[in-house]
Formats: C-alpha cells, sequence, structure tokens
C-alpha cells in the first residue's frame, strides 16, 4: 500500500524540481526580443502570405528590424503601410516592382479539343490523378478552379472560357496558385514583362494545333521577329529572356498564327484568341 502513495510522491517531487530547474534557466538565459519587431509586425497587413519570402509576417519583421531586407518586399502591403514601417525603423523604404501570377495556356473550352467528359470531384488535383481531365492537350489548364480557391486575396476568377483571370490589382504575388496548379502553370513575373507565352505543350506543327488551336506551333516567327536574343526556343516552346536580349516590342506577337504570344499591355492578361491585329499581320514580317 505504501507503493502507492510513495511512487507518486517521488514523481511529483522530480517534477517540482525540474519544474524549479526550468523556471531558473528560462529567468537567466532567456533572448530578449528587440521591442521593435512587435511594433513592427503590427503594422504588417498580417496575412502571412509568404510573398516576402519568409514564412509569415512575424519572421519578416524580424528581418526588417535586423536590416536584412526592406519593407517594400512586402507586395500585400499599401505604400502608406511601407512607409509607416520604414519611419518606424528609420529606413529607407525601397523601391520594388510590381510582380503578378501569369498562366501559361490559352486552351479554354473553345481553344482546346476534348476528348471527354469528366466527371468527378472539381479538382484540377483530382482530375490529374484519376484521368488527366477531359482535355486532349496534356499540359493545358485543367479549368476546374484550384488556383481560385486557393488565391488568399480572391484575384483570380474563372471566366466563361474556363480559364482561370488574374486581377492584378488585388494579386500580392504570393504564390499560393503556382504552388497549387498540379500542371505547374502559373508564374510571377514583374508587370513590366509584357512579353508572354501562353502555352507549355512542347509539341510542333500540326501536331500541337491538334489539341488547342491556340497552341504554340514552333514556327519561330517571334523568334525571327524579335529584338536579337531576346526570344530563343526551349521544348518546342519560345522563351523570353529579359535579362540577355534587345527590348521587348509587339512586333514578336504579329506573325504568330495561334495567338500563343502575347503582348500584354496595362496589366491586362490576354486569355484569348489571335487579335485582330494578329490575324492581320500573321504573314507579313514587320519592316
Amino acid at each position: 500500500m505504501n507503493s502507492f502513495v510513495i511512487a507518486p510522491a517521488i514523481m511529483t517531487g522530480i517534477g517540482l524540481v525540474f519544474a524549479s530547474i526550468l523556471a531558473v534557466a528560462y529567468r537567466f538565459l532567456k533572448v530578449q526580443e528587440d521591442p521593435r519587431i512587435e511594433e513592427t509586425e503590427d503594422l504588417l497587413p498580417g496575412s502571412n502570405c509568404g510573398a516576402c519570402g519568409q514564412p509569415g509576417c512575424h519572421a519578416f519583421a524580424e528581418q526588417l528590424v535586423q536590416l536584412t531586407t526592406s519593407p517594400s518586399k512586402c507586395t500585400v502591403a499599401s505604400q502608406e503601410t511601407i512607409d509607416a514601417v520604414a519611419e518606424l525603423l528609420d529606413v529607407d523604404p525601397g523601391q520594388q516592382e510590381k510582380r503578378v501570377a501569369r498562366l501559361h495556356c490559352a486552351g479554354g473550352k473553345g481553344q482546346a479539343y476534348q476528348i471527354a467528359e469528366y466527371r468527378g470531384f472539381e479538382s484540377c488535383l483530382a482530375a490529374s490523378v484519376v484521368s488527366g481531365g477531359g482535355k486532349g492537350c496534356s499540359w493545358g489548364c485543367f479549368g476546374l478552379g484550384d488556383c481560385q480557391r486557393a488565391c488568399s486575396f480572391n484575384a483570380i476568377t474563372t471566366n466563361s472560357n474556363g480559364l482561370p483571370v488574374v486581377d492584378i490589382e488585388h494579386c500580392t504575388a504570393c504564390g499560393d496558385c503556382v504552388g497549387v496548379c498540379p500542371r505547374d502553370l502559373f508564374e510571377l513575373v514583374p508587370l513590366s514583362q509584357h512579353l508572354f507565352v501562353q502555352c507549355m505543350a512542347p509539341l510542333a506543327g500540326d501536331m500541337a494545333v491538334a489539341l488547342c488551336t491556340t497552341a504554340c506551333d514552333a514556327c519561330e516567327r517571334c523568334v525571327a521577329d524579335a529584338a536579337p536574343g531576346l526570344i530563343h526556343m526551349k521544348d518546342n516552346l519560345p522563351v523570353v529572356d529579359y535579362s540577355g536580349g534587345g527590348p521587348a516590342h509587339p512586333a514578336a506577337t504579329y506573325r504568330c498564327p495561334t495567338g500563343a504570344i502575347q503582348w500584354l499591355e496595362g496589366g491586362q492578361f490576354a486569355n484569348q484568341t489571335p487579335s485582330r491585329i494578329q490575324r492581320e499581320n500573321r504573314y507579313a514580317r514587320p519592316g
């Protein structure tokens, strides 16, 4: 009987001893956090979206206080918030070019050929796992809205053509749509980059167009019409290299026979078939 009393008493005593040791250690060994971190975090939007490159607003506030980043790295914050953080920490707010999410696909219901009718859970991931969806193109957008549901800022809607459209005013480049797309069709790009390729199918000629009327057929006209070094071909797709090429110009899109490469003006996202100017100029190389 004594053992039932002594054992709990011993365990309780041991627990109290270790608790006392931990309390003393915490008092003398704890690291004091800079109070400016909490003040800075209170100024931030609190969305914890990760667009700044940190796992959350607290981590970003720590980096700001340590002067290893600038307030403008928070793409969610308004200019007033950025200026307030800069004033609190007595630092330069910095400059950050706005980035937005772009979709590498223009093959909606009216362009991509259907080989089957998908009936199942309305999810791009589910369709990719079960049957690959109903589109003939194995690289195109499913159009089932995973990106729209993942967007914390309501910056993505689905148009009547069954494709996601990004609202650049609300897009914060948080990357949620990039991570959730099972076909890696979203990319975060600077708003100033006007040339954009809306196709990911590594096919050429009739093989590409047979799957989607807006697919890139690898004709290389955009390469020939762009400034030297601006566009090169890789896996039958044009790649725009802003770092190594000449200035971008809409002329690179004029002769595209399918509208796979677009010139985005004023931030508008062109999920569309070839424009009028493309149809009129596709056979006439700009002079």
